[in-house]
Formats: C-alpha cells, sequence, structure tokens
C-alpha cells in the first residue's frame, strides 16, 4: 500500500499479552526501518512496558533485525520475553523422571483406561 504521491507507506505494529492485544495501523515513509516503524507506530503509548530497544520484533511471524527494511503491507510483530527457557523445562522434566506425550494426560491415565 504504497503511495507514489507521498512516498510514504502503510505498515502494522502488533503487540499481545494473553489477555489483550493491538495492532496499530501506521504510515511510515518509504525505506523505514523495522526499528524505526515501532517508533513511530507509538505503540508503547499502550504498552507502556515495551522497551523498544531491546524487543525482539518479527514480520510475519519471522524474526527480523530492528535495521530490516520495510515493504508496504508488512506488519511487525513485537515479541514478550520468555517465561521460562524451554530446554531448561525440558531438562527439568527429563530429571524428574516425567515424559512429556502428545496430548497431555499423565502415562497412568493412559495405562488405566486400556
Amino acid at each position: 500500500m504504497a503511495s507514489s504521491e507521498t512516498n510514504v507507506m502503510t505498515i502494522e505494529v502488533a503487540y499481545a499479552l494473553p489477555q489483550r492485544q493491538e495492532i496499530v495501523a501506521v504510515e511510515v515513509p518509504i525505506g523505514s526501518t523495522v526499528q524505526q516503524a515501532a517508533a513511530l507506530s507509538d505503540i508503547v503509548r499502550h504498552f507502556p512496558e515495551i522497551d523498544l530497544a531491546s524487543a525482539k520484533m518479527g514480520i510475519f511471524g519471522k524474526v527480523a533485525k530492528g535495521d530490516t527494511v520495510l515493504q508496504a503491507g508488512d506488519r511487525i510483530e513485537i515479541y514478550r520475553p520468555l517465561i521460562a527457557d524451554p530446554k531448561a523445562v525440558r531438562k527439568q522434566r527429563a530429571a524428574e523422571g516425567k515424559t512429556m506425550k502428545k496430548g497431555g494426560g499423565d502415562a497412568d491415565d493412559v495405562a488405566a483406561a486400556e
């Protein structure tokens, strides 16, 4: 959605919490980067906890660096930090002798059902 007359394009900036999300449409100059567009979106007005200088971001679900140049129609996603490291959780479960099964549930529940 680039406008040849004004040298701007429309992009979206998205951020989500478990209970709330915002997608902000913003016009940015053609050639803007992920970092510049995130700042121009003023998304921090809705979510003051976001630190744009250190937040990981992506375009349509693929991680992107702050200096990545945007295309018209791109959606920047600002990612929240992980609460727990998935590798550490798996190691802890293995140390406790627990297994992860598809579909959830305990192995005892499966044996009892058979």
